[in-house]
């Protein structure tokens, strides 16, 4: 179906392992036997077929393929609901994916590669069509970015469930995972409850946003079988700088537009705000990978900042020096080099508080302001995990080479990606792709 692409104005916000080999999920067919049956031929079962742990968007989108593959599916979740997080998310206009090119588009995932099949069996094309198909048609956004239409996560998620009802996948909420094994025991309101599905797929995010159910406490339930687990490190997150407290005081909360950030060669622009501690927004977040490793490596990371980067140097010198000899600094940078107090303040935080008055050593630290950062802030705060199920702990199929029938899928496993709609993506296309994992895994083995 064609579909109009014309950027809308969007509203203002804040930012090789061998991949996946499975084939495009339109072609993997539904299964018979006891494992997965014609949905007509469904009957109710005393124990669970399928078990998907974790009620976010990659266990979502693999409960539905296998519900649509004629799967007894049930998902449990801790929280009293699912895709608590997503909605979350949402409150600002739900950023689904992305609408760049194919290759500038897999370039965001780190490491490189690794859901490239994931995402070519159902890319950001198949999430738009998907979404229309629930009701919520979607439109790319200035920025490239796509958006419903609607802005909202919550009426996508309806659509969602009601889609799942229908094909019989049961939710069981409050239920948290204490036990992996042999058995997968919950923890119930009514007490524990011990079940041994024919497969499990677990999808329990990282450690961010604890309140809204990825806390990481499946992290020892999965070393205690000798799973091999990154540190949980925190993604798509803000940096500590000590600001002065008067600078602190004076622009708490305001942004930083149209700037530029680099950081041991890597480089982002968009905006960026201020905080009481800190810096953080989307141009940080892009970068927060690069500057989380130089602070591991050496205690801190400088992070320079090109507040005009429409402008080279010498074009902003001669701005400078256009200035009437009269002019204080504040002027000329307000006047002269078009800065906002922000940042003209971010300049004097940056020069230790005196700037020069050489018109092009002036220019010079506009276009490349240095901020030492310290430390991100703590996982509880970030956006999203890095660290996780290290990859070669899985195979192909996302299932763990030394327990078959227990797959993996979402930020639970070792991948990062920028804000900008690439982890939605990257979720529902590795949750879908472990599915389909898991069919051909059942027909394999006869499940």
């Amino acid at each position: 179906m064609q579909r109009q692409r014309n950027a809308i104005r969007e509203p203002a916000r804040d930012a090789p392992r061998s991949g996946f080999h499975v084939s495009p999920l339109a072609t993997v067919p539904p299964l018979t036997g006891p494992a997965c049956l014609p949905l007509s031929g469904r009957m109710p079962q005393d124990r669970d077929e399928i078990a998907i742990v974790g009620g976010g968007p990659a266990g979502l989108a693999a409960a539905e393929v296998l519900g649509e593959a004629g799967c007894a599916v049930t998902v449990y979740e801790r929280m009293p609901s699912v895709a608590r997080k997503l909605l979350i998310a949402g409150r600002g206009g739900l950023n689904i994916t992305h609408s760049e090119t194919r290759p500038d588009f897999l370039a965001r995932y780190h490491p490189p590669g690794y859901l490239d099949a994931a995402i070519a069996a159902f890319p950001p094309e198949a999430l738009r069509d998907w979404c229309a198909e629930l009701g919520e048609p979607t439109f790319v956004g200035s920025s490239g970015r796509v958006f419903p239409r609607s802005f909202k996560a919550s009426p996508l998620l309806r659509g969602w469930l009601a889609r799942l009802e229908r094909l019989g996948v049961r939710f069981r909420t409050r239920h948290r995972l204490t036990a992996l094994g042999a058995a997968l025991t919950f923890e119930t309101p009514d007490g524990p409850l011990e079940i041994r599905p024919r497969a499990t797929l677990l999808a329990l995010g990282g450690a961010s946003w604890p309140r809204l159910g990825s806390d990481g406490r499946w992290v020892p339930l999965l070393e205690g079988l000798g799973v091999a687990v990154a540190p949980l490190r925190p993604a798509n997150v803000g940096f500590a700088v000590a600001w002065s407290d008067l600078f602190r005081q004076r622009f708490a909360g305001a942004p930083l537009k149209r700037i530029a950030l680099a950081c041991d060669g890597a480089s982002a622009r968009g905006e960026a705000v201020i905080t009481q501690d800190g810096l953080e927004g989307g141009a940080v977040y892009a970068l927060s990978r690069t500057l989380r490793e130089a602070i591991a490596a050496r205690g801190s990371a400088e992070l320079v900042i090109d507040l005009r980067p429409d402008l080279t140097q010498d074009a902003l010198a001669r701005r400078l020096s256009g200035a009437r000899p009269g002019d204080s600094v504040a002027t000329r940078l307000r006047k002269a080099a078009g800065l906002p107090p922000v940042a003209a303040s971010l300049l004097r935080e940056a020069a230790d508080a005196t700037l020069p008055a050489d018109p092009g050593a002036l220019a010079g630290l506009i276009k490349a302001a240095p901020l030492t950062l310290t430390a991100p802030v703590p996982i509880e705060r970030a956006i999203s995990t890095a660290g996780g199920v290290r990859l070669d702990a899985i195979d192909g199929r996302s299932m763990l080479r030394a327990h078959p029938g227990l797959f993996l899928a979402g930020e639970m496993l070792d991948w990062e990606a920028p804000t900008g709609g690439y982890l939605l993506q990257g979720a529902i296309a590795g949750g879908r792709a472990a599915a389909a994992g898991m069919l051909d895994w059942l027909a394999e083995t006869g499940g």
